[in-house]
């Protein structure tokens, strides 16, 4: 298949795009190469593409209204996945009108670009995010959404909302994936795990909040990109006998998914984890909760295991000496 993977030089994005090369389709990677984040680790994600036959890159900007109906009149797609976005639920606290371009007006852009190239099958990035003030746990896709904490996570709400019009009056296939605190090797360096590792390797005081209380539904990244790679397949149809008062499906071919490990763990057993797999010791600093942090992520993925067959093999344990590997790698520590 040929498919379009957005977001193809970050984290999530470039992990997809190379599982999707190795299993011999052909990958359009599309991504801005902004810097929010070091652009240096977004181009060594490419690079690393680059050599695959099938790869082809497009660098634009995915929010230019007028380029992207002209790219998605040029091509068509058997799928698209669309991982780009404006990530960071703190960044979003002081740059809202990112989030209000790169995550609203750029899935509204897509979701354009799929309707006119009549796409089979539109899979996009949500987030646990959308859990808000949530007090049940675990989160389950048929709980309410609608305390969001963050304007981060309204923004992919609002994605989902947007994404069941297109399905209701444009016939257009849709699922959106709820990804629960993705981690591994790549990831981004604005991420809690890249974030506590650096400053613990070089000796440096790490801000660990609420006394390390909060707790995380940590999920490796090879689990996520096997549950994207599932939904993708798993294209959702028409059914007249849903009367639309299920809010993780509808009447219409739409569908919401959790992707999470279903084993949440205290931040505080999380950094010492990470101190076991660096072999070195956290300087901690305890601070209190933030009014943009949700105490506690823990994924009901009932659904998606029925579904997609969709169940995480990676533990915490085994999964950040994977990600320490990279690090030294990948940092010369």
């Amino acid at each position: 298949m040929k498919i379009l993977v957005t977001g193809a030089a970050g984290f999530i994005g470039y992990h997809t795009a190379e599982r999707l090369l190795n299993e011999g389709h052909e990958v359009v990677g599309v991504d801005n190469l902004n810097d929010y984040y070091d652009v240096n680790l977004k181009h060594a994600r490419l690079n690393r593409l680059a050599h695959h036959v099938n790869f082809v890159f497009e660098n634009f900007d995915l929010a230019d209204r007028v380029a992207c109906t002209k790219f998605f009149a040029a091509r068509q797609f058997d799928r698209v996945i669309h991982l780009a976005a404006q990530a960071g639920v703190r960044y979003s606290v002081d740059h809202p009108a990112e989030y209000l371009d790169r995550n609203i007006v750029v899935f509204g852009n897509i979701l354009e670009g799929c309707r006119a190239a009549h796409t089979p099958h539109l899979v996009y990035a949500s987030s646990s995010s959308v859990y808000g003030l949530n007090k049940k746990t675990p989160f389950g896709v048929h709980d309410s959404v609608d305390h969001p904490v963050s304007l981060y996570a309204a923004t992919k709400r609002a994605n989902e909302l947007m994404a069941h019009v297109y399905s209701h009056q444009f016939n257009l296939p849709t699922t959106g994936l709820r990804f629960f605190t993705v981690y591994g090797p790549w990831d981004r360096p604005d991420m809690a795990l890249q974030s506590f590792a650096q400053k613990i390797s070089a000796g440096e005081t790490i801000d660990v909040f609420n006394n390390g209380e909060l707790v995380r539904d940590w999920t490796f990244i090879d689990d996520i990109v096997s549950g994207i790679l599932a939904a993708m397949e798993k294209i959702p149809v028409r059914d007249e006998t849903n009367h639309g008062d299920d809010l993780a499906t509808s009447w219409a071919p739409f569908k919401i998914y959790n992707l999470g490990g279903g084993n949440p763990v205290k931040l505080i057993d999380f950094v010492h984890a990470l101190e076991t797999a660096l072999g070195a010791t956290a300087k901690i600093e305890f601070k209190p909760l933030r009014p943009e942090d949700v105490l506690a992520t823990h994924a009901d993925a009932s659904d998606t295991e029925r579904d997609l067959f969709f169940k995480p093999m990676i533990t915490l344990d085994e999964g950040l000496p994977k990600f320490v590997t990279w690090f030294r790698d990948y940092y010369k520590k």
